[in-house]
């Protein structure tokens, strides 16, 4: 698998978390009296880049100088990048929980097997 290939969800994931921080800061500067609630829901979304993504970007660390990424892990990374986009899709706009929290949980489903999947390559040498 290319560098080019592995890195690339990686950027889009990246990508979104600085879509974030720009609305945010861009939000609160038209804002006259200080912080929006559109300004806290997209300072929220940029938080949440620093929670499961850490996940994400350990193991494409870890992985690549390993070389254990394969079709399968760049598949599921842009899985993960997809629920992570669709998590903050819902956050920033409509902040309905309901249609929020299962996103979130397949994108955390979908990490838990790339790590699991990872491990197991690593440990049974395959």
């Amino acid at each position: 698998m290319s560098v080019q290939m592995v890195l690339l969800p990686v950027f889009a994931l990246i990508g979104l978390a600085f879509a974030l921080m720009l609305g945010g800061f861009a939000t609160r500067s038209k804002a006259a009296s200080g912080a929006s609630d559109r300004s806290a829901q997209l300072g929220e979304g940029l938080r949440d880049q620093f929670e499961l993504p850490v996940l994400f970007y350990v193991l494409v660390a870890i992985a690549l100088p390993l070389r254990r990424m394969d079709l399968v892990l760049v598949l599921l990374s842009w899985v993960f990048v997809v629920a992570r986009y669709a998590h903050a899709g819902v956050l920033v706009t409509s902040n309905d929980a309901g249609r929020r929290g299962p996103v979130w949980l397949a994108g955390a489903l979908v990490l838990l097997a790339m790590w699991l999947y990872f491990a197991l390559r690593i440990l049974l040498l395959i």
